[in-house]
């Protein structure tokens, strides 16, 4: 995979998380799941591309071999997350942990499991990146989503707080007066492939 276009931010990393076994898909790994014929991982990945990060850090887990073999992912950088059934907490961290020692002063967090959010929402909340203090977050209809940008500066901490499944989201309801909330409802849909009904919603083929 090639960037689409030149970075227009190089001092920020995509950071994509895309360790997920799918329990409540029968442990079908959701980076292997296929809408209009393309990988969600690779259109994940593509979407980080696409919207202008300098690199793309891509967070392995459940079928990480398998991912390996199939995906189109040249020029991202591959991360194993040994502890990847522990939840989206400890993929976050290795993901954040594969930053270090980069240029990257801050890092746009995306999941591979919602496949409605392109690289349109990705630009709008990378083009709010100001330094590593920054701490910016999609909203649709105004409530918090995803990606969300975390600033170097915020790393350790959220590092810190990341268990579970919850991710970020502890450190962010600490920090919501510092979250810059950028609308994106009108060009992206954010739901998840969480379960077998959400299978629903992604396209085996064909045009968009």
């Amino acid at each position: 995979m090639t960037p689409g276009q030149a970075p227009r931010h190089p001092q920020v990393a995509g950071l994509l998380l895309a360790a997920g076994g799918g329990r409540r898909l029968g442990g079908r790994p959701k980076a292997l799941l296929r809408h209009d014929g393309t990988l969600l991982v690779e259109r994940a990945a593509r979407a980080l591309w696409e919207a202008g990060c300098a690199r793309v850090h891509v967070v392995l887990g459940a079928g990480a071999e398998e991912v390996r073999a199939q995906a189109e992912l040249s020029g991202c950088v591959l991360v194993d997350n040994p502890d990847w059934a522990e939840g989206m907490g400890s993929s976050l961290r290795a993901g954040l942990r594969s930053l270090a020692g980069t240029d990257a002063r801050g890092a746009l967090v995306s999941l591979v499991d919602q496949p409605g959010i392109g690289p349109e929402a990705h630009a709008r909340v990378l083009a709010a990146f100001s330094d590593e203090t920054s701490l910016v977050s999609a909203a649709y209809d105004g409530k918090r989503g995803h990606p969300v940008l975390l600033g170097a500066a915020h790393w350790p901490k959220v590092a810190a707080t990341a268990e579970g499944d919850r991710g970020a989201r502890d450190y962010l309801r600490q920090h919501s007066a510092e979250i810059r909330l950028v609308e994106c409802g009108d060009v992206a849909e954010p739901y998840d492939i969480d379960t077998g009904a959400d299978l629903g919603r992604l396209r085996p083929g064909g045009a968009h």
